[in-house]
């Protein structure tokens, strides 16, 4: 085990609750827990992709799309560690209080949708969050794609499994989007 680890006191042999002073232990873990949009007790992902949406909001005054496109790749590298670290810390392969997921995959969704008018992202955030929660399809196949096999430690694989159900869910998001958008314009 690392420092990082063994500073927080384990619960005996099971997993860790996230907390304030869980986050605080590992900057890993402030970028996993969504900034701590992901400690809240009821919906965190909901939360977090909330969180995602207000973000956006203001980064999108500042940012070009270069500059969104070089925000979400590394966003997607450093989450792709912070996610896996995290859950390893927390001793759960795809614990709900990891949240940077939803975060970027929510991103993603408002970049190439904007610019949009309001209702239009809060159909994309109802969308998002259905096929997050629901996992339908191809969101459940990707979810499943890399769940932790009995006996295994949680590792990389977890780490790109914890990102790959949110990324298939934009997909989703945008597709039933684009859809739409095409049958309502004829």
């Amino acid at each position: 085990m690392t420092a990082a680890v063994d500073s927080i006191e384990p619960l005996p042999d099971g997993p860790r609750r996230a907390s304030a002073r869980f986050m605080a232990g590992h900057p890993a873990r402030w970028i996993a827990l969504g900034f701590g949009s992901g400690l809240s007790p009821k919906a965190p992902g909901t939360v977090g992709t909330l969180w995602a949406w207000v973000t956006f909001l203001v980064l999108d005054r500042v940012l070009q799309p270069a500059g969104w496109a070089l925000l979400i790749l590394l966003s997607l590298a450093v989450g792709w560690w912070a996610c896996t670290r995290t859950a390893q810390h927390l001793r759960v392969a795809d614990p709900s209080a990891i949240v940077w997921d939803e975060v970027v995959a929510f991103w993603i969704v408002l970049w190439l949708l904007t610019p949009a008018p309001g209702w239009a992202q809060l159909a994309a955030f109802a969308l998002f969050r259905g096929f997050d929660v629901a996992k339908p399809g191809p969101v459940g196949w990707a979810d499943r794609r890399f769940k932790l096999k009995p006996g295994a430690s949680i590792g990389w694989a977890q780490g790109a499994g914890i990102l790959l159900d949110d990324l298939v869910a934009a997909l989703c998001t945008l597709l039933v989007l684009a859809l739409g958008i095409r049958l309502w314009n004829g």
